[in-house]
């Protein structure tokens, strides 16, 4: 039987990660098989430049702090595997604007779904809103 010390260690990590989840913009869920320690050193520092982060845990941890954020529609398949969690906190863009720059050069890193404001997303239209032009190349074209 597991210790009580861990089962509140767990707890602890699903509540952190809940709170994470209810106060971003964006929660990107991805496949990070095949990545080298210096591809994964490369895409944080990436994802630190726009207040973002790049979180491995549990998917059993991630299912019950999506469950305890409220998070409905993701489904059950996309936590299977190794998962990676990009979490960002400000503007979604230029989260998404720096994981699909990583994505398009390797193609073993697979984007699985997201929640994009609230609303949980496909990795289609996670692509698509990356693809978008930024607030300031459309004033640009304006």
């Amino acid at each position: 039987m597991a210790n009580a010390k861990i089962i509140a260690q767990k707890e602890e990590a699903v509540k952190e990660l809940a709170e994470k989840i209810k106060s971003a913009k964006v929660v990107v869920l991805t496949d990070y098989r095949g990545i080298t320690v210096e591809d994964v050193t490369k895409l944080r520092a990436d994802l630190r430049a726009t207040n973002s982060e790049y979180i491995v845990i549990k998917n059993n941890i991630t299912r019950r702090a999506l469950k305890e954020a409220g998070v409905e529609g993701i489904e059950e398949s996309v936590l299977e595997g190794p998962t990676a969690l990009i979490i960002g906190n400000e503007d979604y863009l230029p989260t998404l604007k720096a994981l699909y720059a990583y994505v398009k050069g390797h193609d073993f890193y697979k984007i699985k779904s997201g929640i994009v404001e609230g609303n949980v997303s496909s990795a289609e239209e996670i692509i698509t809103l990356a693809k978008l032009p930024s607030r300031e190349e459309l004033l640009a074209k304006l």
